[in-house]
């Protein structure tokens, strides 16, 4: 490790305690959506305390960011996410489910490590600029709504990453390593149904049921599926049933769709069908349609230069040390899964290190925290979504994933939640702050890397221009 790495790591490891109790004062807020007014102080008072210029209320989001220092090219932007996720509220450290509230908040997805392992990332470059009077710029973005909303596609939608020479970001995982993966894109739509109220006994010929209109467009969906792609996904959830009188006609209903593709114009293909099914079911039902756009994101393009780079920060950085105690108190909720999971956790080892022996597998199924670093692979084969993925249609963009969650938990698990606040998930996020931190470095410091991701960056794109499949009526909400 060279001398400025060292230093940079210094840096972010002496403001470590304060990075520490940031994160967990987002874990006591959780919030969701939009709607993260407390979780954003967090990353402001520390901000501020930094000497950033902070922007506010960037694309119509009131509790958005960009936050400044420095000046000159290269720009890099560093991403930054806090919000939580719904009924998903969990004890700290507790290795059962066991809400503090029933049906509140939680942080199931790690994003209070995220963002502030974000932040640690921003603040040990821009110190190391500063000292060094370096010429380059770092811009940390702070982004609501990635669980659903999609905060960085209305950011991308309004230009804020266009200036960007490239951008760096992180999540945790029971793993580690650099994304070579794409992404699916995202469409997300509200459906509502209104119909006629009445007495479902005396009068049913009287009422026209929005319940029905509901249902009958998921079979709709249901038959659908044999006739999309493999890759695709559909899901839904229902809004409004109408109420809890059977004895009713419904008048109402409503429901909340994601459509997944691997790429946008699938996922707006597929959006098409839907809306075809649903002004089909109101026809049957003869009921009024109402079709909300609520918002999408694309799909992710990793950029291979860039990743490359921060895959061997991640290997220089190297896997947290944990101590005996952290391993057994991670042992707790890996206990907590189905014995299958563990069969699942071997197979994935054997995909990766495939020269591997029986035992050494084995070794690695079985541990809480997986240690090893994944090899580094790009593929098109997903299963999830970002938001990220508009980011990196816009510029180069690289991402890690740092294994401070219980080995074999899912993401949005009530496991995660339980982790949240513990010192293997602190070490999570300052990990992630070093690597993002040392990755900025090299994009600094070697200008024929910021070229050659460039270039890769508009041959990736073959000619096509970043459009979002947000509409420019529909505001973030």
């Amino acid at each position: 490790m060279n001398k400025a790495k060292k230093e940079i790591i210094d840096i972010i490891e002496e403001k470590s305690q304060e990075f520490y109790e940031a994160s967990d004062c987002i874990w006591e807020t959780p919030e969701t959506r939009f709607a993260t007014e407390k979780s954003v102080e967090q990353h402001y008072k520390i901000l501020e305390k930094e000497g950033f210029k902070i922007e506010k209320g960037v694309a119509n989001m009131e509790h958005s960011y960009v936050a400044t220092l420095g000046s000159g090219r290269p720009i890099i932007g560093i991403l930054a996410e806090y919000d939580a996720l719904g009924n998903l509220s969990q004890v700290a450290d507790l290795p059962k489910q066991e809400a503090i509230v029933s049906g509140n908040n939680g942080h199931g997805c790690g994003h209070n490590l995220l963002g502030i392992g974000s932040l640690a990332g921003a603040v040990g470059i821009k110190e190391y600029i500063k000292r060094h009077n370096l010429s380059g710029t770092v811009k940390l973005f702070g982004c609501p709504a990635e669980e659903s909303g999609y905060g960085k596609a209305f950011m991308a939608r309004d230009g804020v990453f266009n200036e960007l020479d490239a951008a760096l970001t992180w999540h945790p995982m029971d793993f580690n390593q650099a994304w070579g993966e794409s992404s699916l894109a995202v469409y997300q739509v509200y459906y509502k149904f209104k119909g006629i109220s009445a007495h479902a006994a005396a009068a049913p010929e009287k009422g026209r049921s929005a319940l029905d209109a509901a249902e009958l467009m998921n079979i709709g969906v249901q038959f659908l599926r044999e006739h999309i792609i493999d890759q695709a996904r559909i899901h839904y959830a229902f809004i409004d049933v109408g109420g809890e009188s059977a004895n009713v006609v419904q008048p109402t209903s409503k429901l909340h769709y994601f459509i997944r593709a691997p790429k946008t114009e699938q996922a707006a293909e597929i959006y098409e069908r839907l809306n075809k099914i649903a002004k089909g079911a109101a026809l049957m039902t003869e009921t009024e349609l109402e079709i909300e756009f609520d918002s999408a994101c694309a799909n992710y393009l990793p950029n291979h230069a860039l990743t490359e780079v921060m895959y061997e920060n991640l290997k220089l950085v190297r896997p947290m040390n944990l101590t005996k105690e952290e391993l057994e108190y991670e042992q707790k909720f890996c206990d907590t899964l189905p014995e299958g999971a563990k069969h699942g956790l071997y197979l994935r080892a054997k995909k990766a290190f495939p020269d591997l022996s029986e035992d050494e597998l084995q070794e690695i199924a079985a541990m809480p925290i997986n240690s090893k670093i994944f090899p580094l692979t790009f593929t098109d084969n997903t299963s999830g979504s970002t938001d990220v993925g508009d980011v990196s249609w816009v510029v180069p963009t690289a991402q890690v994933t740092i294994g401070c969650e219980p080995q074999g938990t899912p993401p949005h698990s009530w496991q995660w939640v339980a982790n949240g606040k513990s010192s293997v998930a602190h070490k999570g996020l300052l990990n992630a702050g070093k690597i993002i931190a040392l990755t900025a470095y090299d994009v600094l410091t070697n200008p024929e890397l910021v070229e050659n991701m460039k270039k890769e960056h508009s041959n990736t794109l073959g000619g096509k221009k970043y459009v979002s499949a947000i509409p420019n009526d529909v505001m973030p909400h």
